[in-house]
């Protein structure tokens, strides 16, 4: 375990997740994990909104409803948590508008916020 990468969290993702219940922040927490280790956690999916841009996304359900995280695997040194939110629509499996423009310019935000921690990292 002395060989996991570190998280980056991006905006409010880490304090949004600290909102879940108990067992979605273990499956959340243990798919984190997985990504440091360099591994993919057997709920991991490939984001297919943002094509093939290195983001993976853990769904959960819960008695409370159904949880998201989003996080990538881009950065060679770091795992980078984009995003993590409850599902709000009733319909379907699809993610809002709103949702899927806050995880692309999270993953811009991503890109620079990479940067700093390296020149920092020096």
């Amino acid at each position: 375990m002395e060989n996991l990468k570190p998280t980056i969290w991006v905006s409010s993702s880490k304090k949004d997740l600290r909102k879940f219940p108990k067992k979605v922040k273990e499956t959340f927490g243990e798919a984190i994990m997985y990504a440091q280790c360099g591994e993919k956690h057997p709920k991991a999916k490939i984001y297919k909104h943002q094509g093939s841009g290195g983001i993976l996304e853990v769904v959960e359900d819960d008695t409370a409803g159904t949880f998201r995280t989003l996080y990538t695997v881009k950065f060679e040194k770091a795992v980078i948590i984009l995003h993590a939110f409850q599902k709000k629509s009733k319909k379907g499996i699809e993610t809002t508008k709103q949702d899927k423009d806050l995880i692309s310019s999270r993953m811009q935000l991503a890109k620079q916020i990479y940067e700093e921690w390296l020149e920092h990292e020096k």
